[in-house]
Protein backbone atom coordinates (compact mmCIF):
# COMPACT_ATOMS: atom_id res chain seq x y z
CA UNK A 1 0.00 0.00 0.00
CA UNK A 2 1.11 3.54 -0.63
CA UNK A 3 1.46 6.45 2.42
CA UNK A 4 -1.54 7.95 1.01
CA UNK A 5 -3.78 4.44 1.16
CA UNK A 6 -2.66 3.89 4.74
CA UNK A 7 -3.07 7.35 6.05
CA UNK A 8 -6.64 7.64 4.34
CA UNK A 9 -7.20 3.76 6.53
CA UNK A 10 -5.91 6.28 9.80
CA UNK A 11 -8.33 8.54 8.70
CA UNK A 12 -11.12 6.08 8.66
CA UNK A 13 -10.24 4.34 11.40
CA UNK A 14 -9.81 7.72 13.61
CA UNK A 15 -13.45 9.30 12.11
CA UNK A 16 -14.73 5.91 13.80
CA UNK A 17 -13.34 6.20 17.13
CA UNK A 18 -14.33 10.12 17.50
CA UNK A 19 -16.72 10.86 15.31
CA UNK A 20 -16.64 15.05 16.68
CA UNK A 21 -12.94 14.56 15.26
CA UNK A 22 -12.48 16.71 11.95
CA UNK A 23 -10.29 14.18 10.10
CA UNK A 24 -10.03 16.18 7.05
CA UNK A 25 -7.53 18.62 9.15
CA UNK A 26 -5.13 16.12 9.79
CA UNK A 27 -2.27 16.24 8.63
CA UNK A 28 1.08 13.54 8.55
CA UNK A 29 2.58 16.09 11.31
CA UNK A 30 -0.47 16.12 12.87
CA UNK A 31 0.72 15.15 16.94
CA UNK A 32 -1.99 12.34 18.05
CA UNK A 33 -2.30 13.35 21.61
CA UNK A 34 -2.12 17.62 21.22
CA UNK A 35 -3.86 18.00 17.87
CA UNK A 36 -6.21 14.91 17.45
CA UNK A 37 -6.73 13.89 21.49
CA UNK A 38 -5.76 10.62 21.49
CA UNK A 39 -5.02 9.70 25.08
CA UNK A 40 -3.37 5.90 25.91
CA UNK A 41 -6.60 4.11 25.94
CA UNK A 42 -7.62 5.80 22.42
CA UNK A 43 -4.41 4.56 21.39
CA UNK A 44 -4.82 1.11 22.28
CA UNK A 45 -7.97 1.15 20.44
CA UNK A 46 -6.72 2.63 17.77
CA UNK A 47 -3.95 -0.21 17.55
CA UNK A 48 -5.99 -3.12 17.46
CA UNK A 49 -8.16 -1.10 15.06
CA UNK A 50 -5.32 -0.69 12.20
CA UNK A 51 -3.96 -3.77 13.04
CA UNK A 52 -7.20 -5.71 11.72
CA UNK A 53 -7.46 -2.94 8.68
CA UNK A 54 -4.28 -3.50 7.59
CA UNK A 55 -2.77 -7.09 9.12
CA UNK A 56 0.22 -5.71 10.95
CA UNK A 57 1.20 -6.06 14.57
CA UNK A 58 2.31 -3.14 17.01
CA UNK A 59 5.43 -3.66 19.05
CA UNK A 60 4.08 -2.97 22.76
CA UNK A 61 7.95 -2.47 23.65
CA UNK A 62 8.20 0.21 20.84
CA UNK A 63 8.28 3.72 22.26
CA UNK A 64 5.08 5.57 22.05
CA UNK A 65 3.72 7.11 18.29
CA UNK A 66 3.79 10.63 18.55
CA UNK A 67 2.93 11.72 14.77
CA UNK A 68 0.63 10.58 12.44
CA UNK A 69 2.90 10.16 10.23
CA UNK A 70 4.96 7.92 12.59
CA UNK A 71 2.18 5.47 12.56
CA UNK A 72 1.53 5.55 8.61
CA UNK A 73 5.46 5.10 8.07
CA UNK A 74 5.55 2.05 10.76
CA UNK A 75 2.53 0.38 9.10
CA UNK A 76 4.11 0.53 5.69
CA UNK A 77 7.41 -0.96 7.45
CA UNK A 78 5.35 -4.06 8.60
CA UNK A 79 3.44 -4.33 5.29
CA UNK A 80 6.90 -4.29 3.97
CA UNK A 81 8.78 -6.65 5.85
CA UNK A 82 6.08 -9.26 5.10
Amino acid sequence: MTENEIFAGLKEVLAVMKPKLDTSSATLESNLVRDLGIDSLSMLLMSLALEKKFDVTFDTNRAPFVTVGEVVSYIKEQQAAR
